[in-house]
């Protein structure tokens, strides 16, 4: 990666059902900050969780999506490798697009338990977080853009998705990894020496180490994510999105959640 990063934190809600993820990404943020001796870029302002269909959680997200991808354009065109920490992956509606347009050749890595390849006649749940990877490949009209190519995103990790969204997956002609496929090797292989741009949902860790709001046991384990990131060619990483670290988890101190999220991501600042 560049020498130079840019840091923006997510602060405004995106669909969140829970109030940790914001609390999550703050604390995410203020430790990258640090350790980078960056000044981050804050966008949007907190407001309380609660469940909505996706309908009514994405025009109020309006502000923080255009906020996102406006970040995002800026430390783009001044150079830098972008570092965003944000609370669902709902935020990245408001940055794929501006990813797919100036990094047309980019691989998305998508580090997910989820497929989040859901549109509005498919959705279950009505989960505007589960249907960002399929608006960013156009599959939907999100108001906020589109452009990746599905044959060139890689879901690592993906585990629990629907059947209709497992569909749409396969005709789409996205790769989707198991945690058992999902190799520092096989991984660089489907990269095949080509920008990458990585998205990472903590969910898709086994639970216990980064809690998320939406855990599915038989996930990655942390040291099998930092060998991923280890194996990626230094200077093809475009950006990182890290999302949903679900902060005041009464099982895992929230510290030593967040000294794990730094240590990981150290292995692409390497």
């Amino acid at each position: 990666m560049a020498s130079t990063y840019s840091l923006i934190v997510s602060q405004g809600r995106v669909a969140d059902r829970t109030d940790g993820a914001l609390v999550g990404a703050r604390r995410v943020g203020e430790a990258v900050a640090s350790l980078l001796d960056l000044e981050p870029q804050v966008v949007g302002t907190p407001t309380a969780s609660t469940v909505d269909d996706w309908s009514v959680a994405l025009p109020e997200a309006e502000e923080t999506l255009t906020g996102l991808r406006d970040a995002l354009r800026s430390a783009l065109g001044a150079g830098t490798t972008p570092l965003l920490i944000t609370n669902t992956c709902g935020a990245s509606i408001g940055t794929l697009p501006t990813v797919a347009e100036r990094h047309p050749d980019a691989v998305l890595l998508w580090i997910d338990a989820h497929g989040d390849f859901n549109t509005p006649e498919t959705t279950e749940s009505g989960y505007l977080g589960g249907m960002v990877l399929a608006a960013a490949c156009g599959l939907w009209d999100s108001g906020h853009g589109s452009g990746f190519d599905p044959k060139q995103v890689v879901v690592v990790g993906g585990r629990d998705i629907d059947p209709a969204e497992g569909e749409l997956l396969a005709d789409a002609g996205v790769t989707v990894l198991a945690p058992s496929d999902s190799t520092p090797e096989r991984v660089r292989e489907l990269v095949a020496g080509r920008p990458v741009w990585i998205h990472v949902d903590w969910d898709v860790l086994e639970p216990g180490y980064i809690p998320a709001a939406y855990r599915v046991g038989g996930g990655l384990l942390p040291h099998q994510i930092a060998s991923i990131f280890a194996a990626l060619p230094q200077d093809s990483v475009r950006g990182v999105e890290l999302a949903e670290f679900e902060a005041g988890d009464a099982e895992v101190p929230e510290r030593v959640s967040v000294e794990l999220i730094v240590e990981t991501l150290q292995h692409l600042l390497r």
